[in-house]
């Protein structure tokens, strides 16, 4: 039996893989890549894909789970932090587009309501597009960063208050007064349910589940707990989307939220490429091609219009010229929500097919063009400083980064808190020395913190768990746990993200050695020497043998077993030259006696 959505699947990935890599040739961003594949798949394109509302739905499943990400990642607590970013900026944000597009509409003659519903779709921009830009370029935790994803989430959740407010646009709302607030009621009930949920039940819910160690069990309570909220917000009238975020906000409040963002990011990433390619089959090519300069000119318009407007958010809240051209360009794009507001305002009479198409293209190219703009922002910055501007404008009122976020760097990271990670933890706060702590095990972790330990829950072979004890900073990353698989796969994962890090492993087997120094370890501890030490040691102890006999025959022992070692990976340890100023370690510590 032949499954349709199957064939799409197929037809679409192996399209996808053929334009990226194009696209990658050129330097092309991925995300242009996606919307080109759509274009060319869908039915005014190449024709390949007959059924895009079946794309459709896999895209809504994407844009589900990239909020409910964005929701884990910025917590309560944070956005109580950025509140001046989210309510002043993304307020400034929207007002001035939405007046400016208002105004826009009323000097073409179009209606105040549809005049009203133009500013709407411009003000929004693609939380999906910046926030990976972002990610990719590690820019989310700086200035321009914080101010772009506040005003990100402002209009996300805005958006939900527009498609409620969209039937009165049209001029059909007249028991819309009701129905508002009867669901802005019912969104406030969930909220509030939510915020109880996420910091007196889903603690206890995740503890209780990590304890079992199933990796499964862990996923399938994530997912569970992002679509049933998702499904819960949808069928009240609100958006899937605003539920998806607010799941992510309940599970923000938890220590286990890495590991959750590490399990959800590869399932994100896929259904998150389908929503690109579903955006790309919206459009007509040869509506395009009938007018592409006035296309252009417009969409050139909306970018320049989007860039002042986030650019004025950023200078009423004090920030510099510079941080706010970098904003303004993060923010200059139309959004994947406004295709969803266009879709119910034009199906209530709010424009017609040509304004529909024009909307399409003009904002396709806004998207298209955005991932490059970021890339050049820095540049383009920097070109818009020369300008005679005053010092106060180019300096704002806080000149100085009014976060005073504390960050780690040269600080040690301890994977695994057996015996071997509480000493070298022990050593390191005796020295004096910075450290963090990822652990698997929930009841190691919940004690640990009670005792001030600076330790996270977490699997290492995740690189968003990774990122989160700053494994970029750091000078030197110990392996103590008992599972070889994952250790290899941890040094591997480290070695990417930070080629100057000092890896240490500690293996059961001799024979394990050479995999963990091919894989990018400067020092691997096999276990085998040190249970043997041990065994001599018991043994002599049993002929009582005076302990300062014992005592140079285990040194001898010692010495001769790690001669053998650098004897066998002289070479290895070298292959990686470790390059830290904030730790500086002695050449003769890339072959240590071992640790037993």
């Amino acid at each position: 039996m032949e499954l349709p959505l199957l064939k799409d699947i197929v037809i679409i990935f192996a399209l996808s893989i053929a334009v990226i890599l194009f696209c990658h040739r050129l330097k092309i961003p991925a995300i242009v890549g996606f919307l080109l594949t759509g274009i060319l798949a869908g039915p005014h394109g190449l024709g390949f894909v007959k059924a895009p509302e079946d794309v459709e739905t896999l895209a809504t499943i994407g844009i589900v789970l990239l909020l409910f990400t964005v929701g884990m990642e910025f917590s309560l607590t944070k956005i109580f932090e950025y509140k001046r970013y989210f309510l002043i900026g993304g307020t400034v944000q929207v007002f001035t587009i939405v007046l400016a597009g208002f105004i826009i509409g009323l000097c073409l003659g179009r209606p105040i309501g549809e005049s009203i519903f133009l500013g709407c779709l411009l003000s929004l921009s693609s939380t999906a597009i910046v926030l990976r830009v972002l990610e990719e370029k590690a820019e989310s935790d700086t200035p321009h960063g914080r101010l772009t994803t506040g005003v990100l989430i402002f209009q996300d959740v805005i958006a939900i208050q527009m498609m409620l407010l969209t039937p009165m646009f049209a001029g059909s709302g007249a028991l819309i007064d009701q129905n508002f607030i009867l669901t802005s009621s019912l969104g406030f009930v969930i909220l509030a349910g939510s915020l109880f949920i996420a910091y007196k039940i889903i603690p206890k819910l995740f503890y209780y589940i990590a304890k079992t160690r199933s990796r499964e069990l862990f996923l399938l309570t994530v997912l569970t707990i992002c679509f049933s909220v998702a499904w819960l917000t949808s069928s009240i009238g609100l958006s899937l989307s605003l539920g998806a975020f607010l799941a992510g906000l309940i599970i923000s409040e938890s220590e286990y939220r890495h590991e959750a963002i590490g399990d959800v990011l590869p399932f994100q990433d896929v259904f998150t490429s389908f929503f690109f390619v579903s955006i790309g089959m919206l459009l007509d090519v040869n509506f395009f091609l009938a007018q592409p300069i006035f296309i252009i000119f417009i969409a050139a318009a909306i970018l320049l219009l989007k860039i002042f407007a986030a650019g004025i958010a950023a200078l009423v809240l004090g920030l510099p010229l510079r941080t706010a051209v970098l904003t303004g360009i993060a923010l200059c794009q139309i959004g994947e929500f406004s295709f969803v507001l266009a879709k119910n305002g034009f199906q209530l009479g709010l424009g017609n097919d040509y304004l529909y198409q024009l909307f399409l293209a003009v904002s396709l190219i806004t998207m298209g063009v955005t991932p490059t703009l970021i890339a050049k922002s820095h540049a383009i910055a920097d070109h818009i400083l020369k300008l005679p501007f005053p010092d106060i404008l180019k300096t704002g009122l806080y000149p100085e980064d009014p976060q005073n976020k504390t960050t780690h760097a040269g600080h040690i990271v301890i994977i695994g808190f057996g015996p071997n990670g509480r000493n070298l933890a022990h050593a390191a706060a005796e020295a004096k020395v910075p450290y963090l702590i990822l652990e698997m095990n929930p009841e190691t972790v919940k004690i640990e913190k009670m005792n001030n330990e600076p330790i996270y829950f977490g699997d290492a072979t995740h690189e968003s768990v990774l990122k989160h004890v700053n494994i970029e900073s750091a000078s030197i990353v110990a392996v103590v746990i008992n599972d070889y698989i994952a250790s290899c796969r941890i040094v591997e994962v480290i070695r990417k993200i930070n080629p100057e890090i000092y890896i240490i492993v500690r293996t059961h087997y001799l024979k394990q050695i050479h995999a963990m120094y091919q894989l990018g370890a400067n020092d691997v501890i096999p276990d085998e020497y040190g249970s043997s030490v041990e065994i001599f040691t018991r043994v002599m102890n049993l002929f009582k043998i005076p302990s300062e006999q014992i005592e140079k025959t285990v040194n001898n022992v010692r010495i001769k077993s790690y001669e053998k070692l650098k004897s066998l990976y002289s070479n290895s340890s070298s292959i990686y030259d470790h390059k830290s100023n904030d730790l500086k370690i002695d050449k003769d510590l890339k072959n240590p006696d071992p640790i037993i």
